[in-house]
């Protein structure tokens, strides 16, 4: 079954606490990163200020197939503090996006 990476970063906080852990579980050097936090903002829009996180996975991202196979969740999903990261079939990535559909969500397919 392949997977894909959901990200609903309306509600990312911007705590890197995915890289960190993405970089731990893979033994990644600090030049290098399997999910990057990038910031966006400060910008007025609609007359409210928008500050944004997107975490964003690289190449060297595999959604954590050894530990998903293992039953576990992949690291950057079990180490997000705002629960943002899911990692779901593709079969399912339609559906979740339309539940999910009024907020800022992206999905990555390796």
């Amino acid at each position: 079954m392949k997977y894909g990476m959901l990200i609903d970063y309306a509600y990312c906080t911007g705590c890197l606490s995915c890289e960190i852990s993405c970089r731990k579980e893979h033994g990644i050097p600090l030049d290098e990163w399997g999910i990057k936090v990038t910031s966006f903002g400060l910008d007025k829009l609609d007359g409210k200020w928008s500050w944004d996180y997107l975490p964003t996975p690289s190449t060297l991202c595999d959604l954590c197939e050894d530990r998903r196979a293992a039953g576990q969740k992949a690291a950057c999903e079990l180490h997000c503090l705002a629960n943002v990261i899911e990692i779901v079939p593709l079969a399912e990535i339609g559906k979740r996006m339309e539940e999910l559909g009024h907020r800022k969500v992206v999905a990555y397919l390796p």
